[in-house]
């Protein structure tokens, strides 16, 4: 049974939000090579601090990044007031028939998630590229399927069917050539070969936000059907990247671009937005910057003629960052959203 989180049937207003949970694995489990595993000590103590982080959202979905055992994600959402079937996690199964895992968690990199209090319609995972996304990597060859394939879900929000994209791109670390078995066939002290390492990078992370794009143009075309794009895109609102996936600008030349932009939910909120001119998600080499985002369709525009709801408020949860490293539970800050359908 679904629990509705707002029980006043003139109140269509709900809470989204976005986390990276940071290698959230279950104790004991190696996830990386490199990385020690968690004590049960230490896995409960992550359990608790990320629950008691986004308890303070009360948001109604959350997407999650960097999970690697759907249990562990089971385990938190319980902590949020969230049963285990509203837990979504596909690629991180720790289920024996898992056709994806065949239940060993995800392997290799971790996965993206949805919890929601709404009602699952349809989902599917974003593996492969459509083939006008498809690059050749320098050095390696072609790049044709996510490294980290987002997760789409589509949930009956008081009766309003909503989709909801999750996605963790690739990062800006650069992506040196290693061998067969994982062993370094670069100089990483080369500041040269440190240029082509970033390159590859951002090839990567531009052929994900391309296929992305290409799969939102074939959901939105044509269609007045709201949907919601966030997660880690490892890179700021206005980058190339991020707005290859948006085509937010585009708007501006072309109007008819609308029915398949998106909008960043900071700058289309009704109420005044002070909270973004003090808002960042993650410190990079020291520097602030906002990398987990939030965009929503047209149909969350008030000033849209196929308008059916709108972005009230967007606020960033960003505290924990300045605690001392060895302290956090999760490197990234929270980014929510309240959005609203309209009343019938």
């Amino acid at each position: 049974m679904i629990t509705m989180p707002h029980s006043n049937k003139q109140d269509k207003s709900f809470y989204i939000a976005t986390s990276n949970l940071l290698n959230f694995a279950l104790p004991e489990r190696m996830f990386y090579p490199n990385a020690a595993v968690y004590t049960q000590a230490q896995y409960q103590q992550k359990v608790t601090g990320l629950a008691d982080l986004l308890s303070h959202a009360k948001a109604d979905i959350i997407a999650t990044q960097e999970v690697w055992d759907e249990e562990a994600l089971v385990a938190l959402a319980q902590r949020l007031g969230f049963t285990s079937s509203q837990v979504l996690c596909p690629l991180a199964s720790n289920q024996a028939n898992s056709p994806y895992t065949q239940g060993k968690g995800a392997q290799d990199t971790p996965a993206v998630g949805l919890l929601s209090r709404f009602e699952v319609v349809d989902w599917q995972v974003l593996e492969q590229f459509d083939p006008l996304a498809v690059v050749t990597i320098p050095d390696e060859g072609l790049y044709e399927r996510f490294n980290r394939p987002p997760l789409v879900a589509t949930f009956l929000v008081y009766g309003q069917p909503l989709t909801v994209i999750t996605a963790h791109l690739k990062s800006k670390r650069p992506h040196y050539l290693r061998d067969a078995n994982g062993n370094r066939l670069e100089d990483y002290a080369d500041p040269n070969i440190r240029v082509r390492a970033k390159l590859r990078s951002l090839c990567m992370r531009a052929a994900e936000a391309a296929a992305l794009r290409l799969f939102i143009i074939n959901t939105l075309r044509h269609t007045n059907h709201p949907l919601v794009l966030l997660g880690d895109m490892n890179d700021v609102t206005d980058s190339v990247t991020t707005q290859l996936m948006a085509e937010t600008s585009e708007v501006i030349y072309d109007k008819t671009m609308r029915d398949m932009a998106l909008f960043d939910a900071a700058r289309v909120q009704t109420s005044y937005g002070w909270m973004k001119d003090v808002a960042y998600t993650h410190l990079y080499q020291g520097m602030p910057e906002v990398i987990d985002q939030l965009f929503v369709s047209e149909e969350f525009l008030l000033d849209s003629k196929f308008s059916l709801g709108e972005v009230e408020r967007v606020d960033y949860f960003n505290d924990h960052l300045k605690w001392d490293y060895q302290q956090r539970v999760s490197d990234h800050g929270i980014v929510r959203a309240k959005l609203k359908f309209n009343h019938d």
